[in-house]
């Protein structure tokens, strides 16, 4: 649209016509996508401002080009601060929330459905509008750098063709307030400078970002399980922000530091990086790439904007250590020097869908379990029935009003989801119930927890039960068997009870060991519905793995029973010695790829039709429950005499009861050989969008890293004949009797 105004329509700010030898100036403009198209950005209305801090007000043609002539000599400055005016409901609850309201404007919401050229996010080394601009001038801009405010918005990317912003030193300086000719629309500069006489074609920034698909729907699936462990090992990290300081004194802050919550939430992902690192100690040739989605920018995982003069009541820094900012906002960090502290912390982000709280497991490694040798304590009512672990308790209550405070501040609905690595597992769960069970509230959490040990008795398990929570448990990762389900373990150390050793080691299990009586309270008992995954190395050296619920402790306690069996007892304060099997706890060595074993089987089976858990590996896993089913009958048996039974009737009970158990293992076992993927059970509620799998599964799969074969990923392929099988897995024995297998070669 052509704009001139006559002598009458360019007065002074003060109201007096002047004299100019130069007003016969003029300038025109273009907005393109990253395609070169302009008709996402037709009919937008714009200012621009000239060297006299005239206005002039026009709109986009249905190419997205403006003109003004007969402006004032020099460059003009280019604003679009045009505020958003449609009904789509998402914009509407950020620009009238209670706090933090966005300042989202008419360009912003058009930049979100543009899409870019090249699928990385990175920049186009040319665009077709190039050729339009002729003689004039090509420049990549983003939206922040036109419209007032933009703390909200994504940081610069890196470009090819910057904007000239040193020629707004050629303007003059604006008017303060109170002075003749102040104008508040020209309160301060911002917009894009033009240079007069010139053709500009401005490509604009697509407003994209990047997010960790997640499904918000509460059955299992393997992609909230490699997801989950990703932002579980992220609460490990610091938040990063800079400046790092209480109050913030400057008018911005940025996210710099790799890898760090804050750089996730606030950096990468919002300039659609696809960042990879979860951990400090992550090396480039073990990276691992969450499934991202690419979403409009208002849509990503938000980190709260920091503006001291858009939000006062928050970021003013006069308000001392009440001072909000990203920082305080987004991260709890509990881990200083005070008597006080529960050295915890934990990092929360949210969007219109999901609200994420991921909650960091203990940072020590001469420290596994935070007070190991608490008592249990009588939870308050209204967190739930029971009692709990006193050091997990007394966390769960300091994240607790983190946690409020940010629901208070951002939940309108959406779907809440807990998760926790060791301890931050067991702070989780308890969180979790907190939340379920707030006065006035209707929250749903769903909960992921990677190696967690107890964190409660019997009564709070069976008090939670409407609490979804699936539990990963890592064979041999000892921190899971702890504290016992007996154990009160202020008390002394008692009895050894009865250690059966079985022959051969099954499974790698080389002791089931019961009896240990329950002295006060209730028993310590795990919530949640278990995940376990079970290494295993087949007769031709072939690695595999299945995830499972055995049921059965000799399984899941082999760690914690192989310890107890060297100690001839329980382990006394900061007397627990995981070293033998710790490599099993990490998240980065452990939890992570075994994760992402499972989703590539799973997408396997998906793609192949192949079962989840094949026949050879159905038979090697059964026969060796087999071996170990007799073994404890044959340790039943022996155990004749009426005065020992009568003696050792508590430790007879629980052996009993794990024969019982083995069965039941191995009924589980039948009833998954054979299960096949579906879509709902690899990628959850992403089942049911398949636009968004076809769109994202290729950037996740473009990755070499995730593409690769790994023997504990695929299936292992099987032998040309049932019966050779079978000979080859029970090496000539006769089925039922004992099989070798040892997973303590397993590395």
């Amino acid at each position: 649209m052509s704009l001139a105004l006559s002598k009458r329509d360019r007065p002074s700010m003060d109201g007096t016509i002047l004299a100019c030898p130069l007003r016969e100036h003029s300038t025109s403009f273009q907005l393109v996508d990253e395609f070169g198209n302009g008709q996402p950005y037709a009919g937008l209305a714009y200012q621009l401002v000239d060297h006299e801090d005239i206005i002039y007000s026009g709109t986009l043609d249905a190419t997205g080009s403006g003109e003004v002539v007969n402006h004032y000599c020099g460059p003009v400055e280019l604003r679009l601060s045009q505020p958003y005016r449609g009904v789509e409901k998402p914009y509407e609850r950020l620009i009238e929330r209670k706090v933090y309201p966005l300042p989202i404007t008419e360009l912003q919401v058009r930049a979100e459905n543009t899409r870019f050229f090249n699928k990385s996010g990175m920049r186009t080394q040319s665009n077709p509008a190039q050729d339009a601009a002729n003689a004039g001038i090509f420049h990549q801009v983003e939206v922040r750098e036109l419209v007032e405010y933009g703390a909200h918005l994504p940081p610069l990317a890196a470009r090819h063709f910057r904007p000239n912003f040193h020629v707004l030193k050629l303007f003059r300086p604006l008017p303060v307030k109170g002075s003749a000719g102040y104008k508040p629309e020209l309160a301060k500069r911002f917009g894009l400078p033009l240079m007069s006489n010139k053709h500009h074609v401005l490509e604009v920034r697509p407003l994209r970002a990047l997010r960790p698909m997640l499904s918000t729907s509460d059955e299992f699936c393997a992609l909230n399980l490699y997801q989950l462990a990703l932002m579980a090992t992220l609460s490990y990290t610091p938040f990063g922000q800079n400046p790092d300081e209480q109050p913030v004194m400057s008018d911005a802050v940025t996210f710099p530091l790799q890898p760090s919550s804050g750089n996730w939430f606030g950096d990468a992902l919002a300039k659609s990086d696809e960042i990879w690192q979860v951990a400090a100690d992550q090396k480039p040739n073990n990276p691992y790439y969450p499934l991202y989605e690419d979403v409009p920018y208002s849509k990503r995982l938000e980190v709260v904007p920091f503006d001291p003069q858009l939000y006062p009541e928050q970021n003013d820094p006069e308000l001392g250590d009440s001072q909000e900012n990203p920082a305080t906002v987004h991260f709890f960090d509990d881990t200083n020097s005070s008597n006080n502290s529960t050295d915890t912390q934990a990092f929360i982000t949210h969007n219109d869908e999901v609200i994420l709280v991921a909650v960091r497991g203990t940072a020590g490694g001469s420290d596994l379990l935070r007070d190991i040798d608490a008592e249990q304590v009588p939870i308050e009512a209204g967190d739930g029935v029971g009692q709990a672990h006193s050091g997990f308790y007394e966390a769960a209550q300091a994240v607790r009003e983190f946690a409020t405070t940010y629901l208070d501040k951002f939940y309108s609905g959406q779907k809440i989801i807990v998760t926790g690595h060791s301890l931050g597992g067991a702070i989780a769960l308890l969180l979790a119930e907190m939340l379920r069970r707030r006065e006035g509230f209707t929250y749903d959490p769903l909960l992921y927890t990677y190696g967690a040990p107890r964190a409660a008795d019997q009564t709070f398990v069976e008090g939670a039960g409407g609490l979804t929570h699936h539990r990963m448990v890592n064979f041999n990762d000892p921190i899971p068997s702890v504290p016992g389900i007996g154990m009160d373990t202020k008390l002394k150390v008692y009895g050894a009870g009865l250690a059966v050793s079985f022959v051969n080691a099954p499974l790698g299990i080389s002791i089931f060991f019961a009896g240990i009586a329950n002295l006060s309270g209730a028993a310590y008992a795990h919530h949640g519905t278990l995940h376990h995954f079970m290494p295993m190395r087949l007769e031709d050296g072939r690695l595999s793995q299945i995830l499972w619920d055995p049921g059965c402790d000799a399984i899941l306690n082999k760690a914690c029973n192989e310890i107890l069996q060297q100690k001839n007892g329980l382990p006394t304060h900061r007397a627990f010695e995981p070293s033998l099997y710790v490599h099993n706890h990490f998240m980065v060595g452990g939890y992570i790829p075994n994760s992402w074993a499972v989703l590539r089987r799973c997408q396997e089976s998906l793609e192949t039709g192949r079962e989840l858990v094949t026949t050879r590996e159905f038979e090697w896993v059964n026969n060796a429950l087999r071996s170990m089913q007799w073994q404890l009958e044959k340790s039943d048996r022996e155990a004749r005499p009426d005065a020992y039974r009568r003696t050792n009737e508590n430790n007879l009970r629980p052996l009993r009861d794990e024969i019982g158990k083995l069965q039941i293992t191995r009924v589980r076992l039948e009833k998954l050989h054979g299960e096949r993927a579906t879509v709902s059970k690899v990628y959850g509620q992403a089942a049911n969008h398949p636009e968004f799998l076809s769109e994202n599964l290729p950037r996740w799969k473009a990755h070499p890293e995730n593409t690769a074969e790994e023997q504990l990923a695929m299936a292992p392929p099987p032998t040309l004949r049932d019966d050779e099988a079978i000979s080859a897995i029970l090496e000539g024995r006769a089925p039922g009797t004992g099989a070798a297998f040892d997973l303590d070669s397993y590395s």
